[in-house]
């Protein structure tokens, strides 16, 4: 690995612990306070903050664009594609089942908790057969393999690193047409439209950091943070329609450009602040506190906070995910990951090759 992506990886570890302490401490309060049949005992301290929880998500796809961008960086579409599976794959088989234990020792009504449910999710595309995501969360993480699947694409036409900024600018035209008149739901799944412009944002911002500034690349990362905003609003026709009510929309503009200060401050200290083995440690925990928060945190929630407080439930199950997301991070997810791609590339290079798809990057 070359120092440019050594320097990227500690960048980007910084990125997600900002990104997942904003997400988490919000999205907990926003599921407790808004989705009700969550949580029995709720948190309606948090107040009219809650509700902007759901925006965690959309900083979470801006780093995503601007991590993926990196990282496809001098590699080939399937040695992209095995580092992308070895990311991604083994945490979340290790948490979903855990979430799918947990839910059906507590014999959850919300889950059809038979095996099928978890034969279905070893897919992650659950729903494709019929059969529910074991947690809410996992949309998230289609959207996310979507993403993936297009830019190994344009991996293996070679014009991934080449057409960056031409590529970013169809996909943000792209979204604005079929968010603003197509309206259609395929189009909306297939090119992830709806968030466009975060991934988009995301794989601009990483050119403008690995290539540096130019007037297309300006305009386009500031055509991706006026159709988020667009974006916002549909965020807000969303909640009224959900809850009956949301937030002003100059607030959720607010917010909005909150997200992209905070991916756009880390972008500007990269060279500032040095990431310390503490931030390392806590970034590579992300992952696995997103894929276990919700339905195992509400579940442990609501099963301590009568015996002890909603306030200490809370600190105890927060302890709890933490080290369990330490395990995995650290004695699961790290030590497979790179005897995974070793096992895995050779085979999709000897794939690539009969199919003749081995095309170079």
């Amino acid at each position: 690995m070359n120092k440019p992506q050594i320097r990227a990886h500690g960048l980007l570890d910084l990125l997600r612990l900002v990104a997942a302490w904003l997400f988490y401490s919000s999205t907990i309060f926003f599921h407790g306070s808004y989705l009700s049949p969550l949580l029995v005992h709720g948190y309606p301290e948090a107040g009219s903050l809650a509700i902007y929880g759901y925006m965690g998500v959309n900083l979470f796809f801006l780093i995503s664009g601007f991590v993926i961008a990196w990282s496809a960086e001098g590699r080939n579409w399937t040695e992209f594609a095995a580092a992308r599976f070895a990311r991604l794959y083994p945490g979340f088989l290790v948490c979903m089942t855990a979430s799918f234990v947990v839910q059906t020792l507590a014999a959850n009504p919300t889950l059809p908790y038979d095996p099928s449910t978890w034969a279905a999710n070893l897919f992650i595309v659950a729903p494709a057969f019929n059969r529910p995501f074991v947690d809410g969360v996992y949309w998230s993480i289609v959207l996310e393999i979507v993403f993936y699947g297009w830019v190994a694409i344009a991996l293996f036409f070679g014009v991934f690193s080449r057409w960056k900024l031409q590529l970013g600018a169809a996909w943000l035209l792209m979204s604005v047409l079929n968010e603003s008149v197509v309206h259609s739901t395929a189009l909306q799944m297939v090119f992830i439209t709806q968030y466009a412009p975060y991934f988009a944002g995301g794989i601009i911002a990483q050119h403008i950091v690995a290539k540096g500034s130019s007037t297309e690349a300006l305009l386009l990362l500031a055509a991706a943070f006026l159709l988020s905003c667009k974006e916002v609003t549909a965020g807000a026709d969303w909640m009224q329609a959900h809850f009956g009510f949301s937030p002003p929309l100059s607030s959720l503009l607010a917010a909005n450009v909150i997200v992209y200060a905070l991916f756009g401050g880390a972008l500007l200290l990269r060279r500032r602040i040095a990431p310390t083995p503490l931030v390392l440690v806590l970034g590579g925990l992300t992952y696995p506190l997103y894929l276990l928060h919700q339905k195992i945190g509400t579940l442990w929630l609501n099963a301590l906070s009568p015996a002890v407080g909603r306030w200490v439930a809370l600190a105890i199950v927060l302890t709890a995910l933490l080290s369990a997301s330490f395990v995995i991070s650290f004695f699961i997810e790290k030590p497979i990951r790179k005897p995974l791609i070793s096992l895995l590339l050779p085979r999709l290079n000897m794939m690539a090759s009969k199919l003749r798809l081995d095309r170079p990057a």
